[in-house]
């Protein structure tokens, strides 16, 4: 038995000295080794005593081409209650909720909630901290320093940021909006574009985050004399609209007084600069205000949304005919019904006819049959579909706003081909239509539509990029603009035509209006009814000087009504003529020339005067400077002769400008540029200026315009 027990010991003293061995030898590994089972063992433990804090790069504004917030980020509250008494080192400078009875009290109405809730989250047992659910998230600074005043312990805040549109559901599909979102990559929160803007330039706008990293205790705090590392956030870019506030508030003005007015499914109105390319204003009805993104359609109608655009797409046929020689506006054609060679009847929208119609008088009354006819004895699908194509349908315009569509204009059968000339059974969207009206503002050159005028990085002040007037290529000849001007102008302001409604007394408006049915999405064919229709205008303003491109359409509107396009369209010019100090009637016979602006920045002032003199522009040099430095209007701007340039020179003593009798939109363009901030007060002439002429200019000055529809010396 003893001899049995010497055995076994011997066995335990061997087996435990070879598990010895082993731990010895596993001691070793583990020190010599950089990992171990696919675990690098120095990141384990850099992680168990490292602690990362991110440092959030701020969102850059978006904003107005005037220099309005758009969009800016602000600084947001969760309200936190430490309840752990440990916190507390010194009972005379408590870190923990003490008086949870008085805490609740005080809290309750600055919260607006129940003083029992209150409670209810400050009783929790056995828990570190707690927060107060959705009322105690998204503080305002107010509401922060409202409770910090209460001086009760334990409560604390921890700050974030939110995404904050000043201006509400102003120009909201353009500019999109931006959340709160958890990023799958860190697991932290970050701030994304998911619409618009925000959406197309989520990346610049962000920045990049930075972090510091340090060597923590184990309750998490820096350890002393440990080093710290130290990567800045980069701050994200800003990024300037083409969009000018007074117009745009003037559309949306127009649209909502269509709402009270009138019924309809949606109504959208854009307006482009028609000598540039640039988006001056674009609205659509129903909108949404981004801060509470109330939103109904998640597409934006410009680009988006495409639609049959009906008989504004008669303009293009026309062009097409007369680009390829084919086109006598005094031949004639019987009106009224047509029949193809299928037996489709396809007929004027007066089933009737006028009788015997000229192709010009034709295009005035808006003449399915004149469409037709052209096509089926001078034209074929091929012509007409390249020039479509040329014009820029049926691809993205690649204008910076998401979600694009490319549009749709396949035909291939007789009447298919027919119903195109006539815009049924193909699609587009309004960035399509107004890009394809510019030829008719530039002599025959196509422009490229653009709706973000720059991107500047706010730390340097450098520019990213800018964008400026863009020309695609030649699509017309001046023969073929001057006609399309002649029948759009006939169309508006000849005695009975389908734009009569649009006329104004200056007879300055131009344009061609369009119907279209609306396809029938589930029976086939088209809806039946006369208020199942889209209506639509596209229009140029002033004829004798364009101006502005004017593209609008409306689905379901009241009885079938071009109505409340017309009344939105004559209401805005009225107050962009106002706002930009123009004559609505020009009836003078003086003959105006244009010029394309060349950059004057660097140059010196003599040379600049002597070039601008020998074309007979007019002028005016701010500051003693040898060299220009700014310019307005700028480089590939389009002036006429009755226009001024104003040249702001190096000079280190400039002073504020007599802007008395200019109008709203050149004065304030021109104190902008010379780093003055300016509250307009109305829209037309400046009558009166705050800051009077000769006082220096210093940095955050400030200047209120008063402007009147008119202005007398």
């Amino acid at each position: 038995m003893k001899r049995n027990n010497i055995r076994y010991s011997k066995f335990i003293i061997i087996v435990s000295l070879l598990l010895f061995a082993l731990m010895i030898l596993r001691v070793v590994q583990l020190g010599l080794s950089k990992e171990i089972d696919g675990v690098n063992l120095k990141e384990l433990a850099s992680k168990r005593t490292t602690k990362t804090e991110t440092i959030t790069a701020k969102r850059g504004n978006i904003y107005s081409a005037d220099g309005e917030i758009l969009a800016q980020n602000v600084s947001s509250y969760k309200i936190i209650a430490y309840l752990d008494e440990k916190r507390t080192t010194n009972k005379d400078n408590p870190q923990h909720v003490v008086d949870k009875e008085k805490t609740a009290t005080e809290l309750a109405p600055i919260l607006d909630m129940d003083k029992e809730t209150i409670l209810k989250y400050l009783s929790k047992e056995n828990v570190y901290q707690t927060e107060f659910g959705t009322k105690g998230k998204n503080l305002s600074e107010l509401t922060k320093q409202k409770i910090e005043l209460l001086h009760l312990p334990g409560i604390d805040f921890v700050e974030s940021y939110k995404r904050y549109y000043p201006k509400g559901n102003f120009a909201s599909y353009t500019i999109g909006y931006a959340k709160s979102n958890i990023s799958e990559e860190t697991g932290e929160e970050e701030i994304k574009g998911e619409m618009g803007i925000e959406k197309q330039y989520d990346k610049l706008l962000r920045g990049e985050d930075g972090y510091i990293k340090y060597q923590k205790d184990l309750r998490g705090y820096q350890i002393p004399d440990t080093d710290v590392w130290k990567n800045d956030a980069v701050q994200g870019k800003d990024v300037y609209l083409t969009i000018e506030s007074n117009v745009q508030f003037f559309i949306e003005q127009a649209l909502a007084k269509a709402d009270v007015d009138y019924d309809f499914e949606w109504f959208t109105i854009t307006i482009m600069d028609a000598k540039s390319g640039a988006i001056l204003g674009t609205a659509t009805l129903p909108s949404f205000d981004p801060n509470t993104r109330n939103i109904t359609n998640y597409l934006d109608l410009l680009v988006a949304a495409p639609y049959e655009p009906g008989s504004t797409m008669k303009t293009f046929t026309y062009m097409a005919a007369l680009e390829n020689g084919v086109y006598d506006g005094n031949d004639t054609y019987m009106s009224g019904v047509y029949y193809t060679s299928d037996g489709t009847e396809i007929g004027d929208w007066n089933r009737a006819g006028w009788g015997m119609l000229t192709y010009d008088k034709g295009y005035a009354m808006s003449s399915n049959v004149a469409i037709i006819n052209l096509i089926n004895t001078r034209m074929d699908s091929m012509m007409l579909r390249q020039y479509f194509k040329k014009l820029g349908f049926g691809k993205k315009t690649g204008i910076s706003l998401p979600n694009e569509s490319s549009g749709k204009i396949a035909f291939k059968y007789e009447t298919e081909i027919y119903n195109a000339g006539f815009g049924q059974g193909i699609t587009t969207t309004p960035i399509q239509n107004v890009q394809a009206m510019t030829p008719l503002t530039n002599d025959g050159i196509l422009l490229k539509p653009y709706i973000v005028s720059k991107i500047v990085d706010p730390v340097t002040n450098e520019v990213i990029l800018e964008n400026s007037r863009k020309e695609s290529e030649r699509v017309a000849s001046t023969t073929t603009v001057q006609k399309m001007l002649q029948l759009m102008d006939d169309c508006v302001n000849g005695e009975g035509n389908t734009g009569s409604g649009y006329k104004l007394d200056s007879g300055e408006l131009i344009g061609k209006t369009g119907t279209a049915q609306i396809a029938n999405e589930s029976g086939g064919g088209y809806l039946n009814g006369k208020e199942n229709i889209i209506s639509s205008f596209a229009g140029i303003y002033p004829k004798s000087d364009p101006q502005y491109i004017i593209y609008a359409s409306v689905k379901k509107p009241t009885n079938g009504s071009q109505r409340p396009i017309s009344n939105a369209i004559k209401e805005i010019i009225a107050n962009l003529s106002k706002y930009y100090g123009t004559e609505e009637n020009n009836s003078t016979g003086i003959v105006i020339n244009e010029y394309k602006l060349p950059s004057f920045v660097n140059k010196k002032v003599d040379t600049v005067i002597t070039s601008l003199t020998a074309q007979g522009i007019k002028y005016n040099v701010i500051g003693t400077g040898s060299k220009i430095i700014k310019q307005y209007p700028e480089k590939n701007d389009i002036i006429t002769s009755k226009d001024t340039v104003y040249l702001i020179t190096n000079a280190s003593d400039l002073v504020i400008p007599n802007v008395v009798g200019l109008s709203s939109k050149v004065a304030s363009n021109l104190l902008q540029k010379l780093g003055v901030k300016v509250i307009l007060e109305g829209v037309g002439y400046v009558t009166s200026q705050s800051i009077p002429e000769g006082i220096p200019i210093t940095e955050g000055l400030e200047i209120n315009l008063t402007v009147n529809t008119k202005f007398t010396t």
